[in-house]
């Protein structure tokens, strides 16, 4: 087998790995430096060692040359130097702070508070608690960026308040579970900064590039669900005053002040201080930190305990995210070495695709691997076999990542592998069946491709606030 040949076989194997439920992080760390050994083995490199050799040499020397030679391998140095340039990255310093400021946030009581106040406010809105059940989804998951939570925490708290309200078990679901994945498009979106870290994208310009297409896919979902309820009452009916009793303005004013405004400010000020160039992403993150111990005490809701689960769930995440970016670097360096990613240029190059028809490629296949795998794993370790396509066919990497970030939302909502149908079907209450949630989330699906439509057709909902803030890419 020839060393391109060689390297396929190591994706495919990979691929396999993958399907079988290996973990995945320390599979591409074994198969890295597996295929890497024979990639960077030196045969010649023993014997002339032994040619150096005196006649008087000894066992010891001779076993010594003999380990050296065998062991003494470039890929074990390539290991060292792939983790340590992990873990000295500043970019990925603002992870573990975001992941911290979202699961301190996530324990403060600030969303019931912030539903309901919501849900006041909406009120004569066609679909008002489903409105405001997106608009709560919308702001947690910006806040945190972890889908899993967001779903868990609104089903468990606005979902039994729809269903109260009578609305369609298949409409109320597929909001929370639409709503729950915004976060890892809208910045400060932690996967937007593994795909900074990934592609060398600078992330104040992608943070500013996902602003409108964000906002873009929530009005589209906000759009989605007035209609809906407008052309057929019956999917949300509205509350009744002793349902949902009206409260007096000044009474309004300050339950948003006390509910909505304090995240708010938490949310525009990290990203704020990033846009304006005021702070950096790590620097931003530790200020967002700080604002979710301090939003936590003012709602008297910081306990040792949870400041303890908060800690342990921000290493744990961590360690998986930095782990992957080992595996990854040293996997793509080796497959890159042997001459894979040659062959799967020249393979795309015969293909004679337009750069429209290779977006649309490169988006259904990340679209198809969305149902096995997490986002983390698609962004580190597949997109960047796209990554040195992109050149070829003049796309820009921000809009690339941006597109990738409005794809992923279908890989928690595209049945069989919907995970965010199957976080809100484990807590939800026996009478919402799991084809009742699929049923829900299908036409969200359809506000993603509507959206990734209309940034195709207008790329400057991608390229204007980048280019407001920092002038155009070069």
């Amino acid at each position: 087998m020839t060393d391109p040949q060689i390297a396929l076989a190591m994706l495919g194997i990979f691929i396999a790995c993958v399907f079988l439920g290996f973990p995945i992080a320390f599979t591409l760390m074994a198969l890295g430096i597996g295929f890497g050994y024979y990639a960077y083995y030196d045969e010649g490199r023993m014997w002339r060692a032994f040619n150096r050799l005196g006649e008087d040499a000894g066992w010891w020397d001779s076993a010594t040359l003999w380990f050296d030679g065998y062991f003494n391998n470039r890929i074990f140095d390539l290991f060292v130097n792939q983790t340590y340039t992990v873990i000295s990255n500043e970019v990925l310093t603002a992870i573990p702070l975001f992941l911290f400021m979202g699961y301190i946030v996530e324990r403060a009581n600030i969303v019931d508070k912030l539903f309901g106040t919501l849900a006041v406010a909406t009120r004569n809105v066609p679909g008002s608690m489903g409105v405001a059940a997106l608009i709560t989804c919308a702001l947690f998951a910006t806040a945190t960026g972890i889908v899993g939570a967001v779903v868990t925490l609104m089903g468990l708290l606005a979902l039994p308040q729809m269903l109260k309200m009578r609305y369609d078990h298949s409409f109320a679901a597929g909001i929370i579970c639409a709503g729950g994945t915004l976060g890892i498009l809208i910045p400060p979106s932690i996967m937007l900064i593994v795909y900074a870290a990934s592609s060398g994208v600078s992330i104040v310009r992608l943070y500013a590039a996902a602003i409108l297409p964000g906002f873009t896919l929530v009005g589209l979902y906000l759009i989605y669900i007035v209609v809906r309820s407008m052309l057929n009452p019956k999917l949300a009916p509205k509350p009744t005053y002793e349902e949902l009793p009206a409260v007096p303005f000044g009474k309004m004013m300050w339950m948003l002040v006390t509910s909505f405004l304090p995240l708010a400010i938490l949310i525009f000020s990290v990203l704020g201080s990033i846009l304006f160039g005021l702070a950096t992403p790590t620097e931003a993150a530790s200020i967002g930190a700080l604002g979710g111990m301090v939003l936590a005490v003012a709602y008297r809701a910081m306990t040792f305990q949870r400041l303890r689960e908060s800690v342990y769930l921000t290493v744990r995440t961590t360690a998986m995210v930095c782990w992957l970016f080992v595996g990854s670097y040293t996997f793509s360096a080796v497959f890159s070495y042997l001459g894979g990613e040659q062959v799967i240029g020249d393979f795309v190059k015969s293909l004679d695709m337009t750069p429209i028809q290779f977006l649309i490629l490169a988006q259904l296949i990340i679209f198809l691997l969305g149902w096995p795998l997490e986002w983390s794993e698609i962004i580190i370790i597949f997109v960047p076999i796209f990554l040195p396509l992109l050149p070829l066919f003049g796309v820009d990497p921000l809009f690339f990542g941006v597109l990738v970030a409005l794809n992923l939302q279908t890989s928690f909502l595209t049945p069989p592998m919907a995970m965010s149908a199957y976080y809100l079907k484990g807590i939800a209450p026996p009478e919402v069946k799991l084809m009742e949630i699929f049923k829900g989330v299908l036409p969200y699906c359809g506000m993603v491709v509507l959206c990734m439509i209309l940034m195709y057709q207008f790329p400057q909902i991608v390229f204007a606030l980048p280019e407001v803030f920092y002038g155009p890419s070069r």
